[in-house]
């Protein structure tokens, strides 16, 4: 199994070439060495000719110009939450230019894929291994959509991790759900907690617990080329970045240790990005009279640089300090003496070449992300359930603002854990999750799933312009079919059926459209409220071989992505068919 955790900032794998039946833990590919680091993940960007510290060690060492000629993409996973998304869709690198969305993540797969190969065979002693000797694990965005899984399978498929016709040696896996299967591993040394107690995750059956996948960060503390940052008078150089999406899942354990998802998956993009944001923000609010915005549009790579420093510094509860570049500070001079832009704002200040931020401020920055995540989990928590855990995993919940907060607001009723590794424990999980994809045996259906169909028409009952004529008989279309409604519970291979007959004498084929809503019982698939998930092809049989042709399809929702399977009665013959999400 090779299980890759692509992250929002940092990217990294796990495997496990374990054949007996005694599994071994994971092992991780640790990154950085080239640049005295040692660390679980590589940071998610490319510039085409390499791939994380390397593509992003490049990139801060061009010039303005040349900088400005490259394309670097950093952080691009946020550009599938909430899009429409196509084989056609642009992202921006650093340069403004565009590439397809597509490209960027084949390409970084691809790296991602062969760095794996590269260092599995280096541990046994050489012998090759290629892409289909193994199971591969995508984790995911456990709030992500069918087309968003859709579209990473198929930059998989591109980069060549899996081929056409060998699909089922890839497993889409949701994020909070590896950590949950791997947290569930953990001794109470394992976790950091409230006064140092000694909790661990209870694995008695009937236990439940909330998981927050807050992002992914990560915080070295080592030597880095690029800044040094000063906190109360210590000197640091650091690296901590944080990711961009909150997912949340409820869990109960069952008996032999399985997993039941009590509430359906949930969360935001107020992961730690947003906090970044609010500083970038901020920056701007400072240096006016457009001095920031020719700043980010003349030295991109310099305002790489300032983040980071930044984003480290989010672990911190402290005042800090952060240097400002030689650059941003001529350009600001330009306009008036440095200081004066500091004049009419609060929670900042000049001091001799760094930016002193109060701990007040900086603190502010978290507010938006802290409010998100504080009002999913109350909606959870409101509900009739027997919650005895939060459990917060992702590098975000390595910030002690975010813990702390955590702690005020739920500590009092819940115990609050948090993994000492919490960037690890998805990428362990996926790879236990590839081993054993029905640890979560049962799953909550987010929405009320349909197909469209035909109903013999009733004018008393069906609109008038729904009415089809087909072999003589008049139909009503566009009938909404449940075969799932929201909330229910469904087991990980669990099946619905829905059986499809030919009106026309002459068809040859027959499409099946599948629909989602939020509403309790759409009357028409084109409602208010209903969309449109996606649609597949059912092939029909001779109508010479046989005049009654009807074909069975089995649709499979309990696991991470929705499968389909058709039987043509006339003949037995079974076989697997491909969604067409929508918009891809």
């Amino acid at each position: 199994v090779i299980a890759i955790d692509f992250g929002t900032t940092y990217s990294g794998y796990a495997f496990s070439i374990t054949t007996t039946e005694e599994e071994s833990d994971p092992k991780l590919k640790r990154w950085g060495a080239g640049h005295g680091l040692d660390t679980p993940k590589t940071p998610t960007c490319i510039l085409f000719d390499s791939f994380g510290y390397e593509a992003k060690a490049a990139y801060i060492n061009m010039r303005g110009e040349e900088a400005k000629r490259h394309y670097f993409f950093g952080e691009f996973k946020m550009a599938l939450y909430g899009k429409d998304l196509n084989k056609d869709l642009k992202i921006k690198a650093t340069n403004n230019k565009e590439m397809t969305a597509l490209k960027v993540f084949t390409e970084s797969l691809r790296f991602l894929k062969d760095d794996a190969l590269r260092t599995i065979g280096s541990t046994t002693s050489g012998v090759p291994f290629k892409a289909s000797d193994f199971t591969w694990v995508l984790t995911v965005p456990a709030i992500w959509n069918p087309s968003a899984k859709q579209f990473m399978r198929e930059a998989a498929t591109q980069a060549g991790i899996i081929t056409e016709g060998d699909d089922d040696n890839l497993v889409i896996a949701l994020e909070p759900e590896a950590a949950s299967v791997w947290c569930k591993k953990l001794p109470a040394d394992g976790f950091i907690t409230k006064n140092h107690s000694r909790d661990s995750l209870d694995q008695t059956p009937g236990t439940q617990y909330i998981i927050v996948d807050c992002g992914v960060n990560l915080f070295i503390v080592t030597v880095l080329l690029w800044k040094t940052i000063t906190i109360y008078g210590k000197f640091y150089h650091i690296l901590w970045v944080s990711g961009g999406t909150i997912d949340i899942t409820v869990h109960k354990v069952l008996g032999g240790g399985v997993l039941k998802e009590l509430h359906k998956a949930s969360g935001n993009n107020m992961g730690g990005q947003t906090v970044d944001r609010k500083f970038k923000e901020f920056l701007r609010e400072i240096f006016t009279d457009g001095v920031w915005d020719e700043y980010e549009e003349k030295y991109p790579s310099e305002v790489q640089k300032m983040m980071y420093d930044f984003t480290c510094l989010k672990k911190v509860d402290e005042d800090i300090q952060i240097t400002c570049s030689f650059n941003l500070g001529k350009l600001a001079q330009k306009k008036k003496d440095i200081e004066t832009f500091f004049e009419s704002i609060e929670g900042a200040s000049w001091n001799e070449g760094v930016i002193k931020i109060s701990k007040k401020k900086l603190r502010s920055f978290f507010d938006e992300s802290l409010q998100g995540i504080t009002q999913s989990l109350r909606e959870i928590l409101k509900e009739d359930l027997d919650i005895r855990y939060i459990l917060l995993v992702g590098g975000f919940a390595e910030s002690q603002i975010l813990r702390q907060h955590i702690n005020k607001e739920f500590g009092e009723e819940y115990k609050i854990l948090c993994p000492v590794r919490p960037q690890e424990v998805i990428l362990k999980g996926a790879v236990e999750f590839g081993r054993n994809p029905k640890i979560v045996a049962f799953r909550k259906t987010r929405f009320t799933y349909g197909v469209a169909v035909l109903r013999r028409f009733d004018e008393f009952e069906h609109k008038q312009e729904k009415k089809l004529t087909a072999d003589g008989k008049e139909w009503c279309q566009d009938i909404f079919k449940i075969l799932l409604e929201e909330g229910e519970d469904v087991g990980w291979d669990e099946t619905r059926e829905h059986l499809l007959n030919a009106v026309d004498p002459q068809q040859k084929e027959m499409s099946v459209r599948l629909f989602k809503t939020e509403r309790k019982n759409p009357r028409y698939v084109d409602d208010w409220g209903v969309e449109e998930v996606g649609s597949f092809t059912v092939k029909l049989c001779d109508p010479e071989r046989n005049k009654e042709r009807k074909v069975k399809v089995e649709l499979k929702f309990g696991s991470t992505e929705i499968t389909a399977t058709g039987t043509d009665l006339s003949t037995g013959e079974k076989r697997s068919l491909k969604f067409e999400f929508n918009n891809f």
